[in-house]
């Protein structure tokens, strides 16, 4: 089978306090940072997809609000993902994340973009700590916060 170019959309979830979403990854990229997300489906729009992910992996119901950007991916020579990063508001701005698919992921909490930042800064694991496509993002968009 020929190796293809998937579509991942990463759901940037927020608090009123500006943190976000993340948790550690298991399986693929297992012990890395990330948002919730997955694979776009076929006929499904990334807003909807990022609504669906993030109930599925934390059991918060979400509004998807807006595209905040779009990363170029590539793992290996066989593994190549575009990235739609979208912002989402919870629904019930009381509503925590739950590990709901535990086998995917350690647990979920919250960060902010200077957390993150302070992360990659202080050398915690470097970029071994972040999935790729939040790497990129953070390259390509120093000034992420003011998108997101």
């Amino acid at each position: 089978m020929a190796a293809v170019v998937r579509v991942g959309v990463a759901a940037v979830v927020k608090d009123a306090d500006g943190k976000m979403v993340m948790g550690v990854r298991k399986g693929f990229g297992a012990g890395k940072w990330q948002f919730p997300g997955g694979h776009l489906e076929v006929g499904e729009s990334y807003f909807a997809c990022a609504e669906r992910e993030t109930l599925e992996e934390t059991g918060l119901q979400v509004r998807a609000d807006k595209l905040i950007a779009i990363t170029n991916d590539i793992f290996s020579e066989t593994k190549h993902y575009i990235t739609i990063f979208v912002a989402c508001r919870r629904v019930d701005e009381t509503q925590q994340p739950e590990t709901t698919e535990p086998d995917k992921c350690e647990g979920w909490t919250w960060k902010s973009w200077a957390d993150v930042k302070a992360m990659l800064a202080a050398g915690e694991n470097g970029e071994q700590s972040f999935f790729l496509p939040i790497i990129n993002l953070l390259n390509e968009h120093p000034d992420i916060e003011t998108l997101a």
